[in-house]
């Protein structure tokens, strides 16, 4: 198993951690805004009477969920859960089901998770777990994958979840039953599309400025500008190159979701980020996909693009980000 997760965190981990920093920043705005919304409801009930917190580790385990399938499909075996409390199990709740695991709420609690989400060597390994669960069951079903940090206190509360959004985990599961997610990145170099911006100036502009033969203060002055245009043609290149790609692989997806570019830090991209796409594409086409990325490359290689195709991944971008979920509290 050691060998096997390396391997997997070697080829996998730069892109996971990128999403995982995502969604830490956002259960710590979602916290952040709770707390704020219960410190004040607590000053209008006593404005008089001081607060004094003594917060106490919880005691307990709660259950951190990764995927909701249909009942009867088995979790995958020996895969290891994101804390060693428990292995991962299956609450069936037909004609659904959702693959938990224990873990204590002194490390996974609320109070714990605000200082646990902003140690990156606590989320990465806890995303690494999350996503081999998610890998190994996507191999043997179809699943709709749950974000990280959903806990719930017992069984209860999972079973209330799939009853609330059963309608909507249905869809998803037909939706998603046959079709797999892929991303797409496109990198560009920023000289290599200057130098193509500078090749596309007219010999009309040329003619233009050998015409005018500037004084030495009017020669900066269209340095200057020339600059400026080469930028802003790259400028437009990039824009141009990027719609091409998305257009053409959004028109043959059965699906499509343009992301905000990854923070270079972590996954480890080089080169300007134009198009960080997802596309969810039917199985047997696959392998078409794979030929249409390879002639996208060659229609823009004198641009010094670069497409990076990845997955499959879990299809996070095509069912409802955040079900209604009861986070875990301490007991």
């Amino acid at each position: 198993m050691p060998d096997e997760l390396g391997r997997w965190a070697a080829k996998r981990a730069p892109e996971l951690l990128a999403r995982a920093e995502a969604e830490a920043v956002e259960e710590l705005k979602r916290a952040l805004v709770e707390a704020t919304l219960r410190n004040r409801a607590e000053a209008r009930r006593d404005p008089g009477k001081p607060r004094v917190t003594e917060p106490t580790p919880p005691r307990g385990h709660g259950l951190w969920c990764y995927c909701v399938t249909r009942s009867g499909e088995p979790p995958p075996e020996r895969t290891p859960g994101v804390h060693e409390a428990g292995p991962v199990e299956r609450i069936e709740h037909a004609p659904l089901a959702v693959l938990v695991s224990r873990v204590p709420l002194a490390e996974f609690g609320e109070e714990a998770l605000r200082g646990n989400l902003n140690d990156l060597d606590w989320l990465e390994r806890v995303a690494r777990s999350h996503e081999l669960v998610l890998e190994r069951t996507l191999e043997q079903t179809t699943i709709v994958p749950l974000r990280l940090c959903t806990i719930f206190e017992d069984e209860g509360g999972v079973r209330r979840m799939l009853d609330e959004q059963r309608s909507q985990l249905l869809a998803a599961l037909e939706l998603l039953s046959g079709r797999q997610e892929w991303g797409i990145k496109l990198l560009a170099d920023r000289d290599s599309l200057e130098r193509a911006a500078r090749g596309r100036r007219t010999e009309a502009d040329a003619d233009t400025d050998e015409a005018a033969q500037p004084s030495a203060g009017g020669a900066y002055m269209l340095r200057r500008r020339m600059e400026r245009q080469v930028r802003e043609e790259a400028d437009r290149l990039a824009v141009g190159v990027a719609e091409d790609v998305h257009a053409r692989l959004q028109d043959w997806a059965s699906d499509a979701v343009l992301n905000p570019p990854q923070n270079r830090d972590l996954s480890g991209h080089e080169g300007e980020m134009l198009l960080n796409g997802a596309y969810l594409v039917e199985t047997p086409k696959v392998a078409r996909l794979r030929e249409l990325v390879g002639e996208l490359q060659e229609r823009h290689r004198e641009l010094g693009v670069t497409l990076q195709l990845t997955g499959p991944w879990p299809p996070y971008n095509f069912v409802p980000h955040d079900p209604i979920s009861e986070r875990a509290a301490p007991a």
